[in-house]
């Protein structure tokens, strides 16, 4: 890495003196996902040469991870291009010809669910029974309608009131079963199928949440996630492809994989225990001793930067932030952490010699008669496979093969995570048995799956507004460090980028990017006469 020697009085101006002599800074990014290689590559593309890239597994992408199977790409993790006007996923994507092969069922305009959007979704009950279609229909309408309530308390500044606890799933459980309850033409048997549906579309809400329950979802912040315009699409060739075109322009030595990062001493607090370890490492020259930030690598390596951005996800925050910073975190960072929710939300995929479905089945419903009124989504640890929402029908199966993608989420994925592939494989299969009435249906030939839960180095899939917090929380985790405006106080010294550090578009991958972005703006402004 270049390194010039900065004089004794750098503290003087937030630049220091060795940067008013034009020495480039050192900017170090920890994480290689959408938001550390678009951070990375921004700052390059502008003209900063002192760019290091830290990536503790030995892959880029971080929870992009598109994995090959014979002649198909299946996403272990992000799947979906949400929203295509101004969507700069969606402009990378295009302009390099990766939706050239996108099918219909792989382009959904308007609110999507999941998967597949070609032919009609099958609701199957424990008993083996399909409910009809016309009851799906109406029951759906309705719920979509109180869906849309939901979305209000945030967008027209509804009061929220005690009832619902500030609660998405609470509300929606309630509005839900009081119109069901009350309607006059549904026999005694429609309304408890109706009534057991709505823990299922919640499962499935709960997936698309990545929460544990709908329940932990705040009402009053639900509705501030802003979808951007356009059609949503599925990169039949891999999502990892956009990772890879956003690298393409970043020089390999930039990056360093299976760098796992330890701690990082920030504000010149690098104490002399440190200093003494430094006087053994050799990539740390005396004239690097005065950077405000240390990178202490998990190989005992000691990187100087004047700019970290770090774009680890809000689950690793929330497990390692107290040792992860020194000093540590100011206690409204802490705070904001602490309050935002993520959580798991992992992918089955199941592959069959032969199609046991119809070929108008897009996917299968789970949906449970004896929850018709329970309130809880929480279940005992030999229940887990009941998270399990739904498997949907991959399209089309001349490129994916005959294979379905089950969802589920929340305490129940890290369960489903600890057992082995035979033990998952047979147990869809047996619920797969029960809800299609079918014993003869046979054990796939092929399992994959994600486990972003257990993962160290995710700890989650994506963040939500958990009850509680708000879009102001957002903003806290966003902000750099340190906070106070001084002369003798070197500003940005650690910066936050990753999808929650995005207040409309948290939890998707366009937010990645752009949070990437911003912060590379941050200090393209900052030394914007020096790169001239």
């Amino acid at each position: 890495m270049q390194s010039c020697e900065i004089s004794a009085d750098s503290t003087d101006d937030p630049l220091s003196s060795g940067l008013r002599r034009k020495r480039q800074p050192r900017i170090v990014v920890i994480g290689a996902g959408l938001a550390g290689l678009s951070a990375a590559k921004a700052l390059l593309e502008s003209g900063f040469t002192d760019v290091t890239v830290l990536e503790a597994t030995d892959r880029i992408g971080g929870r992009v991870q598109s994995v090959r199977l014979g002649h198909a790409t299946f996403e272990l993790g992000a799947t979906w291009i949400h929203g295509s006007h101004g969507n700069p996923v969606y402009h990378l994507a295009e302009d390099n010809g990766l939706l050239e092969e996108t099918t219909d069922s792989e382009r959904s305009v308007g609110r999507i669910s999941l998967y597949s959007k070609n032919g009609v979704a099958y609701h199957l009950t424990n008993s083996g029974q399909r409910i009809p279609k016309d009851v799906v229909e109406e029951f759906s309408d309705l719920y979509n309608e109180v869906y849309n309530l939901t979305q209000e308390f945030f967008q027209r500044g509804k009061p929220v009131n005690a009832e619902s606890q500030n609660s998405v799933g609470v509300f929606t459980r309630d509005v839900v079963r009081k119109r069901v309850k009350a309607d006059p033409d549904d026999t005694e048997a429609v309304k408890r199928l109706k009534l057991a549906m709505i823990q299922q579309y919640l499962k499935v809400e709960s997936c698309e949440s990545s929460s544990h329950s709908m329940d932990e979802v705040s009402l009053s912040e639900f509705g501030e996630w802003t979808e951007i315009p356009g059609a949503h699409h599925v990169i039949p060739c891999g999502f990892i492809k956009i990772v890879e075109i956003l690298a393409r322009s970043i020089p390999k030595s930039v990056i360093q994989l299976r760098k796992a990062v330890k701690c990082i001493h920030w504000n010149q607090s690098v104490s002399k225990e440190i200093e003494r370890v430094a006087d053994h490492n050799s990539d740390l020259p005396e004239e690097n001793r005065g950077s405000h930030v240390f990178v202490e690598c998990e190989d005992c390596e000691f990187i100087p930067a004047d700019h970290v951005i770090v774009t680890v996800s809000l689950g690793v925050l929330k497990k390692r932030h107290e040792s992860l910073f020194h000093p540590r975190l100011p206690e409204d960072k802490v705070m904001a952490i602490e309050k935002l929710g993520i959580n798991t939300t992992d992918k089955i995929f199941l592959e069959f010699e032969e199609p046991f479905w119809s070929s108008e089945c897009n996917s299968i419903q789970f949906v449970w008669e004896d929850e018709a009124e329970s309130e809880s989504l929480t279940y005992p640890e030999e229940l887990w496979y009941k998270k399990i929402c739904s498997f949907d029908v991959l399209y089309p199966p001349e490129r994916y093969g005959h294979v379905l993608s089950g969802w589920i989420c929340g305490e129940e994925a890290l369960i489903m995570e600890k057992c082995d592939d035979e033990t998952v494989a047979e147990t869809c299969t047996e619920m797969l048995r029960k809800f299609t009435g079918n014993p003869n249906i046979p054990k796939p030939r092929r399992i994959l799956r994600s486990s972003w839960g257990s993962n160290p180095y995710f700890r989650g899939s994506y963040s939500y507004t958990q009850v509680g917090s708000s879009g102001a929380d957002v903003e806290k985790l966003a902000k750099p460090l340190p906070y106070a405006e001084s002369s003798k106080t070197p500003p940005m010294q650690v910066m936050f980028s990753g999808e929650a550090t995005h207040r409309k578009y948290y939890s998707t991958t366009h937010g990645a990017v752009l949070s990437g972005q911003r912060e590379a703006a941050r200090l393209i402004e900052m030394y914007h006469d020096l790169l001239q």
